[in-house]
């Protein structure tokens, strides 16, 4: 009968309600009143793909993660701290420490007309300029093991394992990296960006020996593009930080106005945010396989790989949608 109460309220008053009915059935598994947050690390190579942009700014206004530090990789250092450095301002977030990781610093992508005149200098938080250090020392810190989130190629975690192999069992890695049933755009399996990009660094990686390791490949990422009313409702917000995520994602599709824009990407990097929140993910199937990374980046089911928990399909997708919506809008 409270089902049928439900279907008659969506039909009758649309889509804004649906994402209240949804936040409502979300509670289980994020609640906003958390006692326990669970401290993290982002490491992103922000600035190539938007989708980092977007995930940064859902970490931020996720109450059940604690952001100890963000750090860059895949090169580009400069270029991309910048933009967290920015970011984090505009999100007033500045008691969260930025640092440069390994891969060079030379390059910018397509939001460097959104940093062109930022001064790193003006940031008011810590830059670390060894950002593979400073991660080890957070790791080693800690009082309580830290989820360490990451939403690029793999070259600032393979530096510092290189460094210091001690800091994987004190850490959870969630990693949004590979492709094991399905590939883009839900075809057959394919080296995924995030491996392909540095394929030694993101074995070291994937295969290190961490407290436990969770990933979420193509099969679930690569499905999640925000379109219709649910775009709408961003797009035409007054929102300050989803303004400015609007206005990266403008000049990152190279529109002339945020009007423009009818639709997300894909929007891969924020399932592994999802995937960092304490208990149980009820919007995935999450699967216990043993996964290796071959020598041309696939992620393939190998008894002898590494055992790990892999989101490989959605329960319902379309109230993930709705509640990544409710957090962007935070």
């Amino acid at each position: 009968m409270i089902g049928k109460i439900l279907k008659i309220m969506v039909r009758k008053i649309g889509f804004l309600s649906v994402v209240t009915i949804c936040t409502v059935s979300l509670m289980g598994f994020a609640a906003d009143n958390v006692t326990a947050r669970v401290p993290v690390i982002l490491d992103t190579d922000i600035g190539d793909d938007i989708d980092d942009t977007w995930a940064l700014i859902m970490l931020l206004n996720s109450p059940e993660l604690d952001l100890k530090l963000v750090t860059t990789t895949y090169g580009k250092t400069e270029y991309r701290a910048k933009l967290i450095a920015k970011l984090l301002t505009i999100a007033g977030r500045t008691d969260v420490p930025v640092g440069m990781g390994a891969g060079g610093n030379k390059g910018v992508g397509g939001q460097e007309a959104w940093v062109k005149d930022y001064d790193l200098k003006s940031y008011a938080g810590k830059v670390h300029e060894d950002g593979v250090q400073a991660l080890i020392n957070e790791i080693n810190t800690s009082s309580q093991p830290i989820t360490l989130i990451s939403i690029g190629p793999s070259t600032t975690v393979a530096e510092a394992l290189k460094r210091h192999p001690e800091i994987a069992p004190k850490a959870v890695f969630v990693g949004m990296q590979g492709s094991v049933r399905k590939g883009y755009n839900g075809r057959a399996v394919s080296p995924e960006w995030n491996v392909k990009a540095n394929i030694p660094a993101a074995q070291k990686a994937l295969l290190a020996p961490w407290k436990q390791t969770i990933i979420t490949p193509l099969d679930t990422c690569g499905l999640i593009r925000l379109k219709g009313d649910r775009f709408k409702t961003l797009r035409d917000s007054q929102n300050v930080i989803v303004k400015t995520l609007m206005e990266n994602y403008r000049i990152w599709a190279k529109k002339a106005t945020v009007d423009e824009l009818k639709e997300s990407s894909v929007l891969f990097d924020t399932v592994a945010i999802y995937l960092a929140y304490p208990g149980t993910k009820s919007l995935l199937t999450m699967e216990e396989l043993s996964i290796g990374v071959t020598e041309k980046g696939i992620t393939n089911i190998d008894p002898a790989g590494m055992k790990m928990s892999v989101a490989t399909e959605w329960k319902d997708l379309g109230e993930y949608e709705n509640f990544l919506i409710k957090r962007l809008m935070k």
